[in-house]
């Protein structure tokens, strides 16, 4: 029901209203007056006669530093031109700082003249050439004990091998997270088989800053054992040459301002003169590097691709992982679509429950990835030499023959666990290396089965970077503390 109203339009709540504000104007006026008779005024002061001034000694300041303040504090109007050419001076400074920081390096560099924060860390090349969830830092998941129960006789002997590696640790390798590349020379004598009275003598260390912006991934070059390329999310592939002590530019975009980050890279040994490498918005370029304008890019996934590898012996056989869950395999033989949308052929896919962070395939035909669900999965393509092109992989064929419980939660500061695969090894059994989030690196083999969990004293990080030598029982780990672990 509506309010009443008075003669005068007006209901009484209003008209209460009206009266409440004209009492309370009256009680501040009475306020006001009171308290003008009982505080005085206070009276102006003469001015006194002026002082006669002394030379005082100089005294030394620091130059003032601005003081940013915003536009309503400065009593400035929002539409002031000063205050626009301001802000917009301010944002190109910005601007210029992002780009200098991700800037790529696109000149040969000569490895003598490279700087790594203000001091050349290189010494001389002569040495160098021809070269679960919830971590628990300490607490092994695989141990002697597991070692000693094992009833394979073969088995046991290959866990008793692998588990006796031990940590070189007469010299602890520094590395960098930012753009350099280090080279450790670790064929020296180890003071454990060292005489007592030998010196042993320090290793070859040397650091090299090639890339502007973080190294993905290292690709030895199957013709040349002094180079190797190097990745980055600079969105540049660059070769070093020990021997000759340059790092040139291979691959980047034509256009300087494109940023196209590398997340993985690959040169076959059937095809030493090809780059193929996997970018952050889902694409697998191939490139020849003895032409400029031979540059493929094949959209594979709409998101990322973390991690890819191609059959060591049928490299037309590409995998990958990305971060739409699922591990696909292509076909190079066989292309679909055209122009922009060209691109392999798919054979078959597997979906894990969350994204998969890198694939790997081994020369006997497995690929292992690394998924966030916490497992490490292995498929057998052993068969795959025997694919006709384009053939559909469907069914059984997809699931993976094993799956392991593993630890793959790396957070915001380690670098995400990638299994790496022994590319010949000299005994012929197939295994791999992945980092594991209680500073050790596991190692296991194709059927699932673990071999060894290596560690060792002062290891302060997850050595989460993990590979075998090609062929001999070495394995190295890197940390996210710019450290390498190698065990021999």
């Amino acid at each position: 029901m509506a309010p009443k109203k008075e003669a005068d339009g007006l209901s009484a709540f209003e008209r209460r209203r009206l009266e409440n504000i004209a009492a309370n104007k009256a009680l501040l006026s009475e306020i006001s007056v009171t308290a003008k008779k009982i505080i005085p005024e206070k009276p102006v002061s003469k001015p006194s006669a002026p002082r006669r001034k002394t030379k005082a000694e100089p005294i030394l300041r620091e130059p003032r530093r601005g003081t940013r303040m915003s536009s309503r504090l400065a009593g400035v109007a929002a539409d002031d031109e000063v205050l626009k050419r301001k802000l917009e001076v301010e944002a190109e400074h910005q601007a210029e700082q992002v780009k200098a920081k991700r800037l790529r390096i696109g000149d040969d560099m000569n490895l003598g003249d490279i700087v790594v924060d203000g001091k050349k860390w290189t010494s001389s090349m002569d040495g160098l050439k021809g070269i679960f969830r919830g971590a628990q830092p300490g607490v092994r998941t695989f141990s002697d004990y597991d070692v000693k129960e094992t009833t394979d006789g073969d088995l046991k002997n290959l866990r008793l091998r692998m588990s006796g590696l031990k940590l070189y640790e007469h010299w602890i390798p520094n590395g960098d997270k930012e753009g350099a590349m280090g080279v450790f020379d670790g064929s020296q004598t180890a003071p454990e088989v060292a005489d007592e009275d030998e010196d042993v003598a320090d290793p070859v260390i040397s650091a090299f800053k090639v890339h502007a912006r973080t190294i993905t991934s290292f690709a030895f070059s199957p013709i040349d054992a002094n180079s190797v390329f190097s990745a980055s999310y600079d969105s540049s592939i660059r070769k070093l040459d020990l021997e000759k002590g340059i790092s040139v530019q291979v691959f980047a975009p034509e256009n300087a301002h494109e940023d196209l980050p590398i997340s993985a890279l690959e040169v076959p040994a059937a095809e030493p003169n090809m780059l193929y490498f996997s970018t952050l918005d889902g694409s697998v370029g191939r490139y020849d590097t003895r032409s400029r304008d031979s540059l493929e890019l094949w959209p594979l996934s709409e998101q990322k691709i973390g991690g890819f590898s191609m059959h060591p012996l049928h490299p037309y056989l590409l995998a990958t992982a990305s971060l739409d869950r699922t591990m696909k395999v292509w076909d190079l033989r066989k292309m679909s679509g055209k122009g922009d949308l060209k691109h392999p052929v798919l054979l078959g896919e597997h979906e894990s429950r969350l994204s998969v962070s890198h694939a790997s395939w081994s020369a006997g035909g497995y690929v292992a990835t690394s998924s966030y669900d916490d497992t490490i999965k292995i498929y057998d393509f052993s068969a795959a030499s025997r694919w006709k092109p384009g053939q559909s992989i469907e069914g059984k064929s997809m699931e993976p023959a094993h799956t392991i419980r593993h630890n793959n939660q790396t957070g915001r500061w380690v670098t995400i666990l990638k299994p790496q695969w022994q590319r010949n090894p000299k005994d012929g059994i197939q295994k791999f290396t992945i980092g594991n989030m209680n500073r050790f690196v596991d190692v296991y083999a194709s059927d699932g089965s673990q071999l060894a969990q290596l560690g060792g004293e002062g290891i302060s990080a997850v050595p989460a970077v993990a590979h075998f030598h090609p062929s001999m029982d070495w394995v190295a780990g890197g940390t996210a503390s710019g450290k390498l672990c190698l065990w021999q």
